[in-house]
């Protein structure tokens, strides 16, 4: 800890400061976990583990922020904390990565062979995983470094390897011949949750298919006509009445020729299309179920990289979106095409190659989830793992009460390689890490886990289970988890399942799942749409500490954010903000000595009390008397930080950032700092004393408080804090007495802003200079109000100009040469003779006037039109009624002051 400096530079630079302090934070061991002095549980939190590929995108940026505001709260509570950090192994986007760096150095990635390949992807990995983690650190999160895992590693390696195993010999790990979701790009297997479905304009054709007597033809409906070349069958529904004469009847399939059954399924809708149904086993999943139930033949016509095979005949080798438009060109030509529709259809893409994905029939690995659901869906049921908001619920029990077998092989070789041998002599499977006899006669299989397979043992694996070690018996499970809702099915409930499953018991308490950050006109956030700002641009711009607290206090509780890089300017003004006032602070208490003042004894009232236990010594008996002001802003302090700890608790970060960032700016700089100044700058010491502790009291508490959210700017700070011990991330969490809470001065106070206010805006709208001074004429009845009046009348004069007042009784004629404003059982006059040239004022005011009613009434006549409000967009007619709306009651406003005029 630096020795505290005796001044401040005028404003913040946070360039090379967030670096350095970060450095020493990590250097000096705060992050790693420390024994509580209380016992308590500790408080742990394992990261989400971003993609080693991975650069940090504006997601990261708030999903991480949270949780290290969230470790910071915790550690400075006294609880022993753990954020463990990592990284994923990411396999079809690490692949892909490597794949393209080995194909633009002239080499060929599948001629290199597996070995050869991997050594290079390992290399990869050594040089960028650090990039990633590099970028964490500069956004400030408290991980525990020492304890950095990878899903790759050999502790994770082997908790897969025995987590498969013990599927596989339970049952629960089979291989089957099933029509997937297949990558034509990647050429490898996705699970329904690595598919995205997009709205596509696409075509609906209506193609003729003979019947094999010769009498006519049935017309059938497809999206996808390339496919048609696999059909087996078509179907109807067998309590369709207006398909009679086609039952037991066969058709022929154009430009194939083959003979199909047409087949009576209840699947069939027969208010869709024309009711009956083509019937592709091998390329539909509903038509896959349909064939099994009626023994249909399997015809693969697609292979695996998107192009026609040798089963397409004349199609063979073509892309499968150029043998569509060929084979409807020939359908047309040979007379058989009815109709073609337009038509928009939800069609599925891959996730990251971002192409429409190909169901398709292959051998794959899944596993039964239907047994390991039981487990999940009660830990949710019954409380034993929350989710927040609670919302998501309902969703996690709909997915889980209806999961599906989860495929889990990729046809990949960066991964963990599936651990099933088969022997050639006899065709018999092992699950084995290694090979279990002769290498002669047993080989391993060729694909990899899907990488979620690692990720659903992170709250575990990386405690190095299936060791009893004593992190996983004291870290696990999990306090809580942040992440966003939708991997709410691709990761936490496959935790929750891994957990019950594998260690007997829930994997973390709670979940939380925040909103998603998207740009201004909703959009998610990708590379291909080119509306994701680079994070590290926004902190090198705006500084961490104002992206941090920019984007906690503008997402909303589980909401989405709609995020624009102006936005952050809110933070960096808030930083600012926060410097400047603990400059002057600082500055004063530097200035008169008082940090050589804080060394008596504890006083006898809470204030000093608390001034000895959190700043190590007190001034008892020299502070002046403690006034209103002061009380209020304890009060006030006491407050605030009671409404932080709630929010926190229930995950609600943008309204403590709220709650700190108005209490700060609006409550501590706005008003306490500008009432006490009358004795910051008088001639009583004691008075003297006596604010600058306090304020400087309040600083200190403010600064811990608002140091989980800006951890740089507080620490930078903290350093020149009389009395300050250790560094802020060590320092406790504020606990100002309950005693502080002060219902009569918040009244008091609350009252002498509002008649503060009431005046500066009746001086605003006269356009006074801001040293004009004024008279006043207050109208009251109750005493309660003469009497806060005369107690705030110093503060009149300092912060809203009256050099001098007068009470009255109210019901007097109304002053007609002046301004008013009123309050509850308050009446507030200022006459405007010899302050402004009323005939002059008068002339502004009818302008003014003219402008606006002029400004109303064209929003009148375009809210009046249905052409407008019928056929703009909803936000644009929302924003001229808002906009009517303010307009209308400026005008009320200026009317009501030119009526008064015009009476003088």
């Amino acid at each position: 800890m630096s020795t505290r400096s005796s001044s401040m530079d005028k404003t913040y630079d946070p360039t090379t400061l967030e670096r350095e302090l970060y450095d020493i934070w990590e250097r000096e061991g705060y992050f790693e976990p420390r024994p509580d002095p209380q016992g308590r549980d500790p408080y742990v939190i394992v990261i989400p583990p971003p993609n080693v590929t991975g650069i940090l995108h504006m997601g990261h940026v708030l999903n991480n922020t949270l949780q290290d505001i969230l470790i910071r709260w915790k550690r400075m509570q006294g609880y022993e904390t753990l954020w463990v950090p990592g990284s994923d192994h990411a396999g079809i986007a690490t692949q892909n990565v490597v794949a393209g760096k080995l194909r633009a150095a002239g080499l060929n990635p599948r001629e290199m062979g597996r070995e050869a390949f991997l050594e290079k992807a390992w290399e990869w990995k050594d040089e960028y995983q650090s990039r990633i983690m590099g970028q964490l650190r500069r956004l400030g999160c408290s991980l525990d470094w020492s304890r950095e895992r990878f899903t790759l590693d050999e502790g994770l390696s082997r908790a897969v390897g025995k987590v498969f195993i013990d599927l596989f010999n339970d049952g629960l790990i089979y291989k089957g011949h099933y029509i997937v979701n297949w990558d034509p790009m990647y050429q490898t297997a996705l699970s329904d949750e690595e598919v995205e479905f997009k709205e596509v304009q696409g075509k609906l054709w209506h193609f003729r298919y003979p019947m094999e007597d010769g009498e006519g033809y049935l017309v059938v409906a497809t999206t996808r006509p390339e496919t048609m070349l696999g059909d087996t069958a078509v179907a109807i529904n067998p309590t369709d009445g207006s398909k009679d004469s086609f039952r037991g009847k066969r058709c022929t399939l154009p430009l194939v020729g083959r003979s199909l059954p047409i087949i009576e399924d209840e699947f069939v809708d027969p208010e869709f299309g024309t009711g009956f149904v083509k019937v592709t086993p091998a390329h539909d999943p509903n038509d896959f179920d349909m064939g099994k139930r009626h023994k249909l033949e399997e015809v693969v016509v697609i292979g695996p990289d998107g192009h026609m095979n040798d089963a397409a005949g004349e199609f063979a080798g073509m892309d499968r979106f150029k043998a569509r438009k060929a084979i409807v060109a020939k359908m047309e030509e040979l007379g058989l095409v009815e109709k073609i529709e337009d038509y928009t259809h939800s069609v599925g893409h891959g996730d990251r190659s971002g192409v429409p994905i190909e169901p398709y029939l292959s051998d794959q690995w899944f596993v039964k989830m239907k047994p390991l659901a039981e487990a999940a869906i009660e830990a949710v049921k019954s409380g034993e793992v929350t989710l927040t908001p609670p919302r998501w619920e309902k969703t996690y029990m709909h997915w889980m009460e209806n999961i599906r077998d989860w495929c889990i092989s990729r046809q990949l070789w960066w991964g963990h390689r599936i651990p099933v041998w088969t022997n050639s002599e006899n065709s018999e499977q092992k699950a084995s890490l290694d090979c279990p006899g002769d290498p002669k006669n047993w080989t391993q299989d060729e694909d990899v886990l899907v990488t979620w397979f690692s990720s659903w043992l992170w709250p575990f694996s990386v405690h190095d289970w299936p060791d009893e070690t004593e992190a996983l018996k004291k870290y696990h499970p999990s306090s809580d988890l942040i992440t966003a809702p939708e991997i709410l099915f691709f990761w936490v409930a496959r935790m929750i399942m891994a957990s019950k499953r594998f260690v007997g018991e829930k994997p973390f308490d709670r979940v939380f799942l925040h909103g998603i950050i998207r740009d201004k006109q909703g959009r998610k956030m990708s590379k291909s749409l080119g509306n994701s700002p680079d994070p590290l641009d926004l902190m090198d711009q705006y500084g961490v500490d104002a992206v941090r607290f920019s984007m906690t206090m503008l997402t909303p509780w589980g909401g989405d954010y709609l995020f624009e890089d102006n936005h952050m300017e809110m933070g960096r003004n808030f930083a600012n903000k926060l410097w400047n006032a603990s400059r002057y602070v600082l500055g004063h208490m530097d200035e008169h000595g008082i940090e050589a003042e804080l060394t008596g004894a504890a006083g006898e009232d809470a204030f000093t009390n608390w001034i000895a236990a959190e700043w190590k010594g007190v001034p008892a008996a020299k502070l002046g008397e403690r006034t209103m002001e002061d009380r209020w802003i304890l009060s006030r302090l006491a407050a605030v930080k009671e409404k932080v700890d709630s929010d926190l608790a229930d995950f609600r970060f943008n309204d403590a950032a709220r709650a700190l960032y108005d209490f700060f700016w609006k409550e501590y700089c706005d008003w306490y700092l500008e009432l006490t100044k009358p004795r910051v700058f008088g001639d009583d010491p004691a008075a003297r004393l006596r604010a600058l502790t306090t304020a400087g009291s309040v600083l200190n508490a403010t600064l811990r408080m608002l140091h989980p959210f800006m951890p740089f700017i507080t620490e930078a700070i903290w350093e020149r804090i009389p009395g300050a011990e250790d560094r802020i991330i060590a320092a406790p969490w504020p606990a100002p007495p309950a005693e502080f809470r002060d219902e009569q001065s918040e009244t008091e106070l609350a009252f002498r802003m509002d008649v503060i206010t009431a005046i500066r805006n009746l001086r605003a709208e006269a356009r006074l200079n801001p040293g004009k001074q004024i008279r006043l004429i207050f109208r009251t009845d109750r005493e309660d109000r003469k009497g806060q009046l005369e107690s705030a009348r110093p503060f009149l004069a300092s912060l809203a100009k009256v050099e001098e007042f007068t009470v009255e009784a109210p019901g007097g004629e109304k002053l007609k040469n002046a301004s008013s404003a009123f309050l509850d059982g308050l009446e507030i006059w200022m006459p405007l003779a010899g302050l402004v040239d009323l005939e002059e004022e008068a002339a502004r005011l009818r302008k003014e006037v003219a402008k606006v009613d002029k400004e109303v009434s064209g929003m009148e006549r375009k809210l009046g039109s249905e052409g407008f409000t019928a056929k703009a967009p909803p936000e644009v007619v929302d924003g001229v009624r808002e906009k009517h709306r303010l307009a209308s009651e400026q005008l009320a406003k200026l009317r009501e002051s030119l009526a008064n005029l015009e009476d003088v």
